[in-house]
């Protein structure tokens, strides 16, 4: 039915009701009385009016619709759809709210920084991975212009061209960070930060190895490639020359054999495809070998000694092996002659340990945080003349991510090296 329908119906009904009351009475009672029923009726009706209408001006100013009245005739239609109306916005406003609430949180956890600003640069919000990358705090720098807040010749540049197209790197705080603007609405733009400092030092990382593993290879085969280029062209050798051109040879074979191993124990090592194998170690028996492999490289040059008083772990043998021999191989490798070298497993209370102790050459302090990188040498020629890769510590250090483990060293130059390897406290 016509909304104007129901509300002057009743109206007209009410109108014909007191009309011929007042009717009534002026012809029981005379004419005076017939209009004083009929003013008191209708003054009745303006007051109940006036009421809801200030109830309504009442709750107009606190809109909520749990104290919106209940009304009478006219008035209870139009409560009833006021109570509607605002029954929806609110439930529509509760999904706003839960929508922003998550926006924001999503905001707040992504790596990328996002800053909204207005047409004019100044700053709205951003979240705090924006504030990290630029040095911003929103509670101090919003409603201020961004150009005010990040100084770089290069980002106002940026800013003044307006070549939002294509993003822009920057050296901020010590940081490498693309930035790119991006318009949107009439009058908000947003900034967003990408900090590629990590992917650049993989990048860098990923040359020096190439650019490392292409040198170690390089010199073995610029060695074999002459000798054999001199073999081929039919120089005639004496037995010694011969017998040592074969043994250099030899030597360099095996130096490129030993390296390229290493290269793909590494990336099995990296690799999702290639899990962990977990199983009862016997720790007493691996330190055993990985003594006998250090004694036999020693020659007998060096005083190995271990011991062992810890419990046997889960894990992978073959990959402690490997990690505990390159440990043990470096303290012969960088120990002098009739040097001492202890290999020991204890257990500590907070788990398992194994350690290498050494009386060798030692290590500068500032080479300590760099020694697991691949082919990071502190004296490249005494590694060369020890017939290292260069990647043992590196190898180390991926086995004991696989097994939780860490590695920390000591070492004072001219008076030895411990390397020692925690493992998690959980025994098999």
């Amino acid at each position: 039915m016509n909304p104007n329908l129901l509300f002057w119906i009743p109206a007209l009904l009410r109108m014909i009701f007191i009309l011929a009351g007042a009717s009534i009475v002026w012809w029981l009672f005379g004419p005076v009385y017939g209009l004083a029923v009929a003013l008191i009726a209708v003054m009745a009706l303006l007051f109940i009016q006036l009421s809801y209408l200030s109830q309504l001006g009442v709750w107009l100013e606190d809109p909520h619709s749990s104290k919106l009245p209940d009304g009478w005739g006219s008035w209870t239609e139009i409560f009833s759809r006021l109570y509607r109306l605002r029954r929806d916005d609110e439930r529509h406003q509760a999904d706003l709210t839960e929508w922003l609430a998550r926006f924001r949180q999503a905001m707040h956890l992504l790596p990328d920084g996002v800053a909204i600003m207005d047409d004019v640069l100044f700053l709205e919000w951003c979240n705090p991975a924006a504030e990290k990358h630029l040095g911003l705090t929103l509670e101090r720098d919003k409603g201020m212009r961004v150009t005010n807040l990040i100084r770089h010749p290069d980002f106002i540049d940026y800013i003044i061209l307006g070549r939002y197209d294509q993003p822009l790197t920057l050296s901020l705080r010590d940081r490498k960070l693309i930035v790119q603007i991006i318009p949107f609405e009439n009058r908000r733009q947003i900034l967003v930060t990408h900090d590629a400092t990590e992917t650049d030092r993989i990048e860098e990382m990923r040359r020096d190895f190439i650019a490392n593993a292409s040198h170690e290879l390089r010199t073995p085969l610029t060695v074999i490639v002459g000798f054999l280029e001199i073999a081929s062209s039919g120089t005639a050798l004496d037995p010694a020359t011969r017998e040592a051109h074969l043994k250099l040879m030899t030597d360099q074979a095996h130096r490129m054999q030993r390296l390229i191993e290493d290269m793909l124990t590494l990336s099995r090592l990296e690799s999702i495809d290639y899990p962990l194998r977990s199983e009862q170690v016997d720790v007493k028996a691996l330190i055993e070998e990985v003594a006998q492999e250090a004694r036999a490289l020693s020659g007998g040059k060096h005083q190995v000694s271990t011991s062992v008083d810890g419990p046997d772990v889960m894990g992978s043998a073959e990959e402690l092996r490997s990690a505990f021999g390159n440990l043990a191989s470096n303290a012969v490798r960088y120990t002098p002659e009739g040097g001492r070298i202890h290999i020991s497993w204890t257990n500590n209370g907070g788990g398992p340990q194994f350690a290498v102790t050494d009386t060798g050459i030692g290590i500068d302090q500032q080479h300590i945080s760099r020694l697991t990188e691949r082919f990071y040498r502190v004296d490249k020629s005494r590694s060369r003349e020890t017939q290292g890769t260069g990647l043992g510590l590196a190898i180390v250090k991926h086995v004991l991510l696989r097994h939780g483990g860490t590695l920390s060293i000591k070492s004072e130059p001219g008076k030895g090296s411990s390397f020692i390897v925690s493992l998690p406290g959980t025994k098999a």
